[in-house]
């Protein structure tokens, strides 16, 4: 059982028979009154953000997920497949609704971990950094570069990226996955 303090960005609880993970909090404490902690919760299989304030007195259950690797095949027409990560045989698919913007920057026979609440899997989690091939790059322009210049490339998964001016085609760079955004050249 948790307690109210408890409930911080990452936990996962059960409220009122459904699972949500905390996504921001806020303990707060006002004059002659108990502290309350304010939370922004985020539905584990809808998706959908919840505000919740929890008072002193609170006892939750935390909600059990599981998280098992796989490796990413293949997608087309929108479904994803996968296989689990120590058997190639027991494969599995999911729709571009629960890949999300994350699914442009997988490649074939990449791991990752899959999330699993209830026996139903509900999120797959990138590795934070890939490493992806720059496959067309316009050339460098000469000019305003005070500032840095940047330019837009297409990456081997058919993504496209805001890069430093410096990149070339056939360079391999590295991309956050969570942010999205180029890290550097490998």
């Amino acid at each position: 059982m948790l307690s109210y303090n408890d409930i911080k960005p990452g936990v996962a609880v059960i409220v009122d028979g459904e699972p949500y993970v905390c996504t921001w909090n806020n303990i707060m404490k006002k004059q002659q009154r108990r502290p309350v902690n304010q939370t922004k919760l985020r539905h584990i299989i809808k998706g959908n953000v919840i505000e919740y304030s929890f008072q002193q007195s609170d006892k939750l259950e935390e909600a059990e997920i599981e998280t098992k690797p796989a490796v990413f095949i293949y997608e087309r027409n929108g479904e994803w497949f996968f296989h689990e990560g120590s058997d190639k045989s027991k494969r599995f698919s999911l729709d571009d609704r629960k890949i999300g913007e994350s699914g442009k920057f997988l490649k074939p026979n990449t791991a990752v971990d899959t999330l699993w609440f209830d026996e139903k899997l509900f999120r797959v989690k990138l590795p934070i950094k890939v490493e992806l091939k720059v496959t067309e790059a316009p050339p460098d322009v000469r000019g305003n570069t005070a500032q840095g210049g940047s330019k837009v490339v297409e990456l081997e998964t058919g993504t496209t990226l805001n890069v430093p001016m410096f990149v070339k085609q056939g360079d391999v760079i590295r991309i956050n996955t969570e942010t999205g955004e180029y890290v550097e050249r490998v």
